[in-house]
C-alpha cells in the first residue's frame, strides 16, 4: 500500500472530522479515484489562530492506496507520498569484545538502549541520577527544603531533563523516525493523541510512567539499567574505548554511546581534559515569562475562548521570534497551564525551566523568552549567570523576578498582582533583571516583549512576570563526530549522542539521534559472543 499524506485541509473548528477526510479525498480526486482509496484517517490536527474570531483546524489526512500515483502530480494537489517510519537494522560481522555501554538515560540514551536490547545486545545503561520514584522525591524535597541534591534533580535522573519540562515531543527535524518515536512513546503508555496532535506532549506526570516502562522493557530483554552511577572517565586503548570508569567501579565496554544530556558539565570537562574534542556552539539564555492562561486563550482564540470544550480546543500555545541582524530573541518551551520549575543542578546557582502536567490545568501559562548568544567559554558564561541569579535571589534558591511593566519602564520592586509567580510556590525575590544580564541581552528581551505584544495582545502586559535565569535551553558544547560512522574522531567504538553532544534539541530529536547511534553501532558490531 502507498501511504499518501494530504496536507493543509482547512475547515472551521466546528466542522467534524469526517468533513476533513471527505475534503482531503476531494483534493486528490484528480489523482486518485474513490475506488483507489483503501482507507483514510486523520494523521495530524493543528489550530490556525491567526484570526481569533475565525479559528480553523488544519488537518492532515493519511490515505492508503494500492495505486502508485506520480509524486509530482500529488504535490500539485497538496499531497505527498509518506516516507516509511520503519528502518532497516543491519548487524555487523565484528563481534563486540564486551557488552555495549550507554551513558545517560535521557531520551537519546533510552532509545539507543531500547533498540540495542531489542536486537539482542543486552546493553548496560548507567545514569548518574536516581530512578523515577526516588527522583520525584528528590525534586519535591528540593522545593520544600531548598536543599539541592546535585546528583538527582530536574536535570539528572531517569528520563533526563525533558521529564520535568512537560514532555513536549515537538521537533523541527524532518526525519521519518520521528513518527517511530511517537509510536513507541504511545506504546509505552503516552496518550494516543500524541499521534495526531501537531504539538504533541505527554506531560511530566505521564512521562514518568513511560520512562519506567522503557526501563523495564530493557531489563526484560537482558539489559541492565544502573541508576545513581556516575561516569568519571573513559578507558582508552589503541583507538578504542575499552571501559567506563564510574563511581561504583569500572565497567568493561565493547562500545560506548555517550548520551550525557546538556547539563553534565563536570563530565564534559573531564572529556576535554582527557583529549576529546568538544567545541563551543550557539545557545540561548533569558527568562521565563508568566501570564494567566485565560488571558492567552482570549488573546489567541477571541470569542472561542469561552467555548473551548465545545469545539475541542486545547489551551492556546504560541511560538514567537524576532531577528535583528545577527541577533535573535524567541519564545521556547511554552507550557500552557504549567509552572516555572527550579532546575538547578549545581549548588549555588538558580536555573529556571517550564513544566506542565498532561491536563495542563494550572492557572498560568509560561514560556522561555531567550536570546541567542555565543561565548568562547559557554559553560562558564551559563554558570556565572546562574550564580549571579542565586545571589540576587538572596542565596537560598529564590529566583530573581520582575514584572514586565517594571522591566520595560526601568523600574523594579512592583509586587506581582494578578499574575502570581509559580517558581517554588512563589518563592521569588523582586529584583532588577537588567542588573543580571549583559545589556545586549536585556535590550533584545525588551525588543522581543514589545514585538510579541503586537502579535499577541497583552503579551507585554505590565502584570506579567519574568523569572530568571533560563540558561539550559540547549547544550553549549558539541562533541565532534564523524558524519558517516557517527563515531568520535580517532575512536572506532565511541558514539557521541543526543542533546548533550550537540546533535539534538529536544526529546524527539534526541531520541531519533539515539536510534541513529544504535543503528550505526550495530552496523559495525555484532553481539558479544
Amino acid at each position: 500500500m502507498t501511504q499518501i499524506l494530504v496536507r493543509d485541509v482547512t475547515l472551521p473548528v466546528a466542522a467534524p472530522e469526517g468533513q476533513a477526510i471527505a475534503l482531503a479525498k476531494k483534493k486528490i480526486a484528480p489523482v486518485l479515484s474513490a475506488s483507489e482509496i483503501a482507507s483514510a484517517s486523520v494523521y495530524r490536527k493543528s489550530v490556525d489562530a491567526r484570526h481569533p474570531d475565525d479559528l480553523r483546524f488544519v488537518w492532515s489526512v493519511l490515505i492508503e492506496s494500492p495505486a502508485s500515483p506520480d509524486p509530482a502530480l500529488l504535490a500539485k494537489h497538496g499531497a505527498v507520498v509518506m516516507e516509511d517510519s520503519s528502518f532497516e537494522t543491519v548487524i555487523g560481522e565484528t563481534p563486540l569484545s564486551d557488552r555495549p555501554v550507554v551513558v545517560g538515560f535521557g531520551p537519546g540514551g533510552m532509545f539507543a538502549a531500547l533498540l540495542l536490547a531489542e536486537n539482542g545486545y543486552a546493553p548496560i545503561v548507567i545514569e548518574r541520577g536516581a530512578d523515577v520514584e526516588k527522583r520525584r522525591a528528590a525534586v519535591e524535597k528540593f522545593y520544600e527544603t531548598k536543599v539541592l541534591d546535585p546528583a538527582t534533580n530536574v536535570q539528572f535522573g531517569a528520563g533526563g531533563a525533558g521529564t520535568f519540562s512537560d514532555g513536549k515531543l515537538v521537533t523541527r527535524i524532518n526525519d521519518p523516525k520521528c513518527r517511530y518515536v511517537l509510536e513507541r512513546f504511545a506504546g509505552f503508555g503516552a496518550p494516543k493523541e500524541i499521534l495526531t496532535e501537531a504539538k504533541p506532549h505527554v506531560g511530566t506526570d505521564r512521562l514518568l510512567t513511560v520512562v519506567a516502562g522503557i526501563r523495564d522493557k530493557i531489563r526484560s530483554l537482558g539489559g541492565e539499567v544502573l541508576f545513581e552511577t556516575k561516569m568519571l572517565s573513559l578507558k582508552k586503548s589503541g583507538g578504542r574505548v575499552t571501559g567506563v570508569v564510574t563511581d561504583r567501579g569500572e565497567i568493561p565496554a565493547g562500545a560506548v554511546i555517550l548520551a550525557l544530556g546538556h547539563s553534565a558539565r563536570d563530565t564534559a570537562a573531564e572529556l576535554i581534559s582527557s583529549g576529546f574534542t568538544l567545541i563551543p556552539k550557539p545557545f540561548s539564555v533569558g527568562v521565563r515569562i508568566e501570564h494567566l492562561q485565560a488571558d492567552i486563550d482570549r488573546a489567541m482564540y477571541g470569542s472561542f475562548a469561552g467555548k473551548m470544550a465545545k469545539y475541542g480546543l486545547k489551551h492556546a500555545e504560541y511560538t514567537l521570534s524576532r531577528r535583528e541582524g545577527e541577533d535573535c530573541v524567541y519564545t521556547f518551551c511554552m507550557c500552557p497551564g504549567g509552572e516555572v520549575v527550579a532546575a538547578a543542578s549545581e549548588e549555588g546557582g538558580v536555573v529556571t525551566n517550564g513544566m506542565s502536567r498532561f491536563a495542563r490545568d494550572g492557572k498560568n501559562a509560561n514560556a522561555a523568552v531567550a536570546v541567542a548568544v555565543t561565548s568562547p567559554d559557554p559553560v562558564e558564561f551559563q554558570r556565572s549567570l546562574e550564580r549571579a541569579a542565586f545571589r540576587m535571589g538572596g542565596g537560598d534558591y529564590r529566583a530573581p523576578a520582575q514584572t514586565v511593566g517594571d522591566f520595560l519602564s526601568g523600574k523594579h520592586g512592583t509586587a506581582p498582582s494578578r499574575v502570581q509567580p509559580t517558581y517554588m510556590g512563589g518563592n521569588v525575590a523582586l529584583c532588577d533583571l537588567h542588573a543580571l544580564f549583559p545589556q545586549k541581552i536585556t535590550s533584545m528581551l525588551e525588543k522581543g516583549l514589545r514585538d510579541f505584544d503586537r502579535r499577541i495582545k497583552g503579551f507585554a502586559s505590565p502584570d506579567a512576570v519574568l523569572t530568571a535565569a533560563e540558561t539550559r535551553t540547549s547544550s553549549p558544547l558539541r562533541m565532534t563526530r564523524e558524519p558517516g560512522t557517527l563515531t568520535a574522531p580517532g575512536f572506532e567504538n565511541l558514539y557521541p549522542c543526543g542533546e548533550g553532544a550537540g546533535y539534538a534539541g529536544g526529546i524527539t530529536s534526541a531520541a531519533v539521534d539515539g536510534i541513529a547511534c544504535a543503528l550505526a553501532l550495530m552496523k559495525v558490531f555484532g553481539q558479544k559472543k
